[in-house]
């Protein structure tokens, strides 16, 4: 099932997680590899993605950040 733009679940691929569609690469994969420093084009290499890829990973955490709610308690 697509949940956002190149990014599906399947409970049959990565147990259910969100991955690039055609692939088994998880987005949180992607996500700590470019935040662990790697640029995308390091990235496409190691995973054979491609911009349009990585762009669509960083837009489906940046919704999914969008929604959550943060309280601070004091």
């Amino acid at each position: 099932m697509e949940i956002a733009p190149r990014i599906i679940i399947d409970e049959k691929v990565r147990f259910g997680k969100p991955v690039i569609k055609g692939t088994r690469v998880p987005v949180d994969l992607i996500l700590g590899k470019l935040a662990g420093g790697m640029t995308y084009e390091q990235v496409m290499t190691e995973y054979d993605l491609t911009r349009d890829d990585i762009l669509a990973v960083l837009d489906y955490a940046a919704k999914h950040l969008s929604d959550e709610e943060v309280r601070a308690i004091a």
